[in-house]
Parts: structure tokens; sequence; C-alpha cells
């Protein structure tokens, strides 16, 4: 009978165990879900600015040579991330002629100089960076540089466009972590409670509460860890099937590693530290608490 009873035993908290690490795995999937968003808008918008381009056009009597010399120099500077020679040819070509006698009238009519098409590095992509890369620019090269043009308005949407959903996903983000530790403040305390008794026992016969916390938070500690990898492979699942489905956002700039590394980081460190915090407080109200009020 005893036998029976331990093995019963045993079973149910064995069972609560793993209802605890689901329930917690599944708040952590929720939180990474989101901050997964968010970690994927900051990437995305760091390549759309990086695709961002600005013109330097070329005064007529700057031949080919010195303005490749120019590009040189140029594709050293730490503002830029990339910097192309765009030669009369590539120049008709993106214009977008297709017909050959087309090219040809306006190769005679209007005569397209050579220029350098550049993008700046996603620091510099902003109003304030692009002027100073075009400063910059025409004080190097004062002599040589006849016009140097770029896209503002693309530069502003590049910006604020992004920003936006980056609120609202970060204020969607705090609001699930507070309720995340609530939800498993409030299921590892029932996961306690269920252990109330034996707690109290252990402190009756004269074990130490350094003694009676340390299981506990030991287990915290590894249902924290667990709950962090299920979670995490719930999110690397999500996002992988999301990217199968052809979703345009994702198929095209899926989720790189190292932000999985770091939302896998960010809910190992979320999850371990709320699992043992709650278990900490939830063992100190049980050893504070009469015999007579735990029932």
């Amino acid at each position: 009978m005893s036998k029976r009873v331990d093995k019963y035993s045993k079973r149910g908290t064995r069972n609560s165990s793993i209802s605890t690490v689901i329930g917690i795995s599944l708040v952590l999937f929720m939180i990474g879900l989101v901050f997964g968003i968010e970690l994927h808008l900051n990437d995305l918008q760091k390549k759309t600015k990086e695709t961002l381009e600005g013109d330097v056009f070329f005064k007529p009597t700057l031949n080919e040579a010195d303005i490749k010399q120019v590009e040189i120099k140029l594709k050293s500077w730490e503002e830029l991330k990339k910097v192309t020679y765009v030669s009369p040819e590539a120049a008709i070509a993106l214009l977008g002629f297709a017909d050959e006698e087309l090219k040809e009238i306006y190769n005679e009519e209007a005569i397209i100089p050579p220029s350098i098409t550049f993008s700046p590095k996603e620091k510099y992509a902003n109003k304030e960076g692009m002027e100073k890369i075009k400063s910059k620019i025409i004080a190097s090269y004062p002599n040589q540089i006849e016009e140097i043009s770029y896209e503002e308005s693309l530069v502003e949407s590049a910006n604020i466009g992004f920003k936006r959903f980056q609120f609202l996903t970060l204020a969607i983000a705090l609001i699930l972590v507070l309720i995340a530790v609530a939800i498993i403040n409030n299921t590892i305390r029932l996961a306690l409670y269920s252990k109330r008794f034996t707690i109290k026992t252990m402190q009756l016969v004269g074990a130490t509460n350094g003694f009676i916390r340390r299981p506990f938070l030991l287990g915290a500690l590894l249902q924290g860890v667990l709950s962090a990898i299920f979670g995490m492979t719930l999110l690397v699942t999500f996002f992988y099937s999301i990217q199968k489905l052809s979703f345009e956002i994702l198929s095209e700039s899926p989720p790189s590693k190292e932000t999985f590394l770091l939302l896998f980081l960010l809910l190992l460190l979320f999850g371990v530290l709320i699992t043992f915090i709650s278990t900490w407080f939830a063992l100190n109200k049980f050893l504070k608490t009469r015999l007579d009020n735990l029932y």
C-alpha cells in the first residue's frame, strides 16, 4: 500500500513539473515571438537603410580614370557601405531603354556622363547623415563635383516607417512581459502549494531554510532552462513554418542566426530569473507560514 502511494506521489510530482515547464514554455514562446518580430524589424530596417542610394555627378572635364580614382578613395570612407562606378552605358541601361534604336537616339541627343552611386552605412542612413556625406564629398572634391543627389523622401520614410512598428511591438512586448511574470509566478506558487506540507515537515524535523530551499531552487533553475529550450524550439519552428509558407516579409529576409541566438539568450535569462525569483519568494512564504495556516 505504501509503495502504491509513493508511486502515485512521484507520478503526481512529475506531472506537476511537466505541466509547469509546458506552461512557462508557452509564455516564453509568446514573449520570444514579439521580441523576435522586434529584432527582425531592426534587421530589416538596417538592410533597407543600407539600400538607400545617392548619386555623385562630375563635371564634363573629368575623365573616366579620374572618376575611378575618386571611387577607390570613397570606398575607404567609414560612412559608406557601397560605392559603385556607373558608366554612361550602364546609366542608359538603368533608365530602362529596351530597344537598341532608342538607346542610339538617346546617346546622340543627350550624352549621360559617368557617375558614382553610393549607399550609406545604417548609422548614416538618415537626413543628417546623408547631408554629412554630401558635404564631405563636396569638400573633398570641390573642383570635380557637379552635383550630388538623393531622394530625401525615401530617407525619411526608411526611418519613420519602421519606428512606428517598433514602438508598437515594444509596447506589446512590455505588456506581455508583465503578464508573463504574473502567470509564471502564479504557476510556480501553485506547484509549490501542493508541496507546502513537505516543506513544513522538513522544517519541523530540524532542516535549515537553506537546506530546504536548495532542491527547490535547483529545480527552478532546471525548469527555467528546459522552458527556454522548449520555448525557443517552438519559436524556431514557427518562424521557419512561416518562411515555408512564403510570407513575403520573412521569405525575402528571414531572421538571421544572430537573431535566433540573441532570442535564445533572452528567453534563457528571462526563464531562469523569473522561475528562480518566484520560487524563492514562494518558498519564503511557506517557510514563514504557521502549520495551522497551511490547511
